[in-house]
């Protein structure tokens, strides 16, 4: 066995790839030792470790040890940094492809395989395949970059995807999508929830959990309370600016005692004395694109109990501020959001005063759906990566059941 490779001091071979590890090693969340474990044995039973050793390897890992613990998007993460080469006459049986539909076994839906399907048409297969380019061409190199530097998105890549339509559809079907250019010359009278369920997918096979809710998550809860309760003015205004992606929309509901328990938000909004505005103080908190944000559909309290909460649009301004909450997402730019005195106009209320939890309750509706859109997909690629009991969870039957019936 030929390796093409370098001659570095400690290595490991993951799926048929030598990486150089030396330095990494010592900053391994897992532990350097860890690492050096595996150097000089044979990780798998398989006796290649003798051979390699020849080669001046020092370590080899075996798939089914790497990701017993990782996701393929680790090893992507690190790839420019650690990659040194590869085992000649071997090949990596991991699929990595970032272009056209796998043909492995249950890792798209079953219709990209060739079934048929009641749900899917044409357009949405020019749909995948437009989003799929768009995302692998602008989308996917900073995503890995800012995924493992925890930088937010660009303003820049905003636009891009303002742009290409990609924001509108990200809030699904509706007359918002009227005068976008939609990903694969869908127009806005076919688009339907199927083309979203698509989106919210294609977002997720980034692979760059933290990055991919920095690229519109916020907008997705964000921006449909102003989509469905928003007044006229509001509507006209706010609506193309965010999904140009020329402006940054966030909802902000949960606080630092009321996450789940809506009814307990703290924050208050007091009208003043000429009724024109209210004052609105208050800590938000864990708010997802918040750092970068120029508007937040704030929960807010103008009354007592459950019919007491209202919902503004706030936008950033004199005596609002946001820090940045340290995360294992922190590309998606979470944040805590402090409001001190901050002069909202009356005309900024979503929906009618009072009424705000009504609202919140039927924007978590299309929240959860999103959020259940990404988890299908991101389950696929770690069904294929996982193994456990000696089997990749994809090869027992009983997930691959349920991921077909998905």
């Amino acid at each position: 066995m030929a390796v093409v490779l370098k001659s570095y001091k400690f290595r490991v071979v993951i799926d048929s790839e030598v990486f150089n590890v030396t330095d990494f090693a010592a900053i391994h969340p897992g532990g350097e030792l860890l690492l050096l474990q595996y150097a000089g044995k044979d990780a798998t039973g398989i006796n290649k470790t003798d051979e390699l050793l020849l080669q001046g390897l020092k370590a080899v890992f075996q798939k089914d040890e790497f990701y017993g613990l990782h996701r393929q998007d680790v090893l992507e993460k690190f790839r420019k940094k650690l990659y040194v080469g590869q085992i000649l006459g071997e090949k990596a049986t991991i699929i990595r492809s970032f272009r056209n539909v796998s043909r492995v076994p249950y890792s798209e839906s079953s219709y990209w395989g060739g079934f048929r399907s009641p749900y899917y048409n044409d357009s949405h297969k020019r749909f995948r395949e437009a989003l799929r380019k768009f995302f692998d061409e602008f989308v996917i190199e900073e995503a890995r970059s800012g995924e493992s530097a925890d930088k937010v998105p660009s303003l820049d890549l905003f636009k891009k995807l303002g742009n290409a339509g990609i924001f509108a559809a990200r809030v699904g079907p509706g007359a918002h999508l009227k005068g976008f250019n939609l990903p694969g010359g869908i127009q806005s009278e076919e688009f339907d929830y199927f083309h979203e369920l698509i989106i919210n997918q294609e977002n997720a096979r980034l692979g760059t959990p933290g990055f991919s809710d920095g690229i519109g998550s916020g907008l997705v809860i964000g921006l449909p309370p102003v989509i469905h309760f928003g007044p006229t003015w509001m509507k006209e205004k706010i609506i193309p600016e965010v999904l140009r992606g020329d402006k940054r929309i966030c909802l902000a509901i949960s606080e630092p005692g009321a996450g789940s328990d809506v009814a307990a938000i703290a924050t208050t909004a007091v009208k003043t004395p000429d009724g024109k505005f209210f004052i609105v103080n208050g800590v938000k908190k864990w708010i997802t694109n918040g750092t970068f944000s120029d508007y937040f559909s704030t929960a807010v309290r103008t009354g007592d109990g459950m019919g007491g909460i209202s919902m503004l649009l706030i936008e950033r301004s004199e005596g609002l501020t946001t820090k940045p909450i340290k995360t294992s997402y922190t590309a998606a730019g979470t944040a805590l959001i402090i409001m001190e005195n901050v002069k909202v106009p009356v005309e900024n209320l979503i929906g009618k005063e009072g009424q705000g939890f009504q609202v919140i309750m039927y924007n978590f509706n299309h929240e959860r759906w999103a959020i259940i859109c990404g988890i299908i997909r991101a389950t696929r690629l770690w069904a294929h990566q996982r193994k456990v009991f000696g089997k990749r969870l994809i090869e027992q039957p009983v997930i691959r059941f349920k991921l077909a019936t998905m």
